[in-house]
């Protein structure tokens, strides 16, 4: 029998995050003294609002320290299913809601119980660089349905329906789009509604994490809100992590058809369990309180979104769809000559900038930058930016 070696065919088909490496290296780097500017992060970097925290010690100091329900605890599942249907406008019970161990269980848990070998996931590109390494891991395959700067990113709903086959099974929707920063109109979800009208087998996930993440004069739609007609095939993941700066709890949900969420359950009780107990009375104050802390960042990332887009589109050879919601910018670098990795490593190599190369996000030409970080900061990194383009 031929030595296998270590590790399972799933193991070694898996790609690490070019995200983490980039801001490994970075680090790195800084840690030995250089001059590091990091416009790479995807988390906010500000602090977790207190009275969340506040709340979160008050459960820790009260004894919630042990297990929980697998789904969650009762009274968070019944807050997200209430803020489900009160500010996004599907009606959803609080069976319908599962607690997960941030955005990436929920979507990994989801998959898990949808896909299967010959299932195949409709994934417009650019897309988050995650989904199509849990879409594989769950034994489907993964068609891309691209797009560039120049259409806005949108997806077309012809090129839609012309990717569709009897093996289509799941397709992926981001609005707001990381790494893009585009935001689906309604008029757009519409017009992606008829079209799964006409194919009854094929599911919707939408990722709305960064639903509250909006540039000014454009509106965050839940497509379930849009199309009733589809809810029960339409499923939403989203969580505590953006909007409310709390990316290190570790908390997301999950919410659908009853039955798909009572598998991705059973399916996480057999796994990870319940997520952490007291975090979860954290996020059940922040999701029950007011949004006026959520509204207050989404205001301070609107003025840093403004300030990259600007410092972008002043750059000669750059070409920039600016961004309407999230807090990245995704512009077109390939007037340089330059494949994404190549231009990320001479930029963190030659000028000290930590950007991330758009080849992870399913598009070569363009790279990624964050405006989750001081004005100052931003500023930095466009100078940097445009001393390394400057001197190629």
């Amino acid at each position: 029998m031929p030595d296998r070696g270590l590790l399972s065919d799933r193991a070694k088909a898996l790609q690490p995050s070019l995200t983490l490496a980039i801001a490994a290296k970075a680090k790195q780097l800084r840690a030995g003294g250089a001059d590091v500017c990091s416009l790479s992060a995807g988390e906010p970097d500000f602090d977790t609002p207190e009275f969340i925290r506040a709340a979160a010690i008050k459960a820790l100091d009260g004894g919630q320290t042990r297990y929980g329900p697998a789904a969650g605890e009762p009274a968070l599942r019944e807050a997200i299913a209430a803020k489900f249907s009160q500010e996004n406008h599907v009606p959803t019970t609080a069976a319908q809601v599962l607690v997960t161990n941030g955005g990436k269980q929920a979507l990994y848990n989801l998959f898990q119980v949808l896909l299967g070998p010959g299932d195949e996931v409709l994934l417009p590109a650019p897309y988050w660089l995650s989904y199509p390494e849990i879409a594989r891991m769950a034994g489907a395959s993964v068609k891309e349905l691209p797009s560039d700067a120049d259409q806005g990113f949108r997806l077309k709903p012809g090129e839609l329906e012309a990717a569709i086959t009897p093996a289509s099974r799941l397709l992926v929707l981001n609005s707001p789009s990381n790494p893009t920063g585009m935001v689906l109109s309604r008029a757009e979800m519409e017009a992606i509604a008829n079209v799964l009208r006409r194919h009854p087998q094929v599911l919707v996930v939408c990722d709305e994490i960064y639903e509250f993440l909006l540039a000014p004069g454009h509106t965050h739609h839940s497509f379930a809100a849009v199309a009733p007609d589809l809810a029960d095939r339409i499923f939403t993941v989203n969580g505590f992590a953006k909007g409310w700066a709390m990316t290190g709890w570790r908390i997301g949900w999950l919410a659908g058809a009853q039955e798909v969420i009572a598998a991705a359950s059973a399916l996480q009780s057999q796994t990870t369990s319940n997520v952490c107990t007291f975090a979860q009375f954290g996020a059940l104050a922040a999701i029950s309180g007011s949004r006026q802390c959520v509204y207050a960042m989404a205001a301070e990332f609107n003025v840093r979104r403004r300030l990259l887009t600007e410092g972008l589109m002043a750059m000669e050879g750059l070409k920039l769809m600016a961004p309407e919601g999230a807090f990245y910018a995704f512009p077109d670098v390939s007037h340089f000559g330059l494949d994404s990795i190549t231009l990320c490593n001479r930029l963190l190599d030659e000028v000290g900038l930590a950007v991330v190369p758009g080849v992870a996000f399913g598009d070569d030409r363009c790279i990624r930058l964050s405006c989750a970080a001081s004005p100052a900061t931003i500023q930095d990194g466009l100078e940097r930016l445009q001393r390394f383009l400057g001197s190629l």
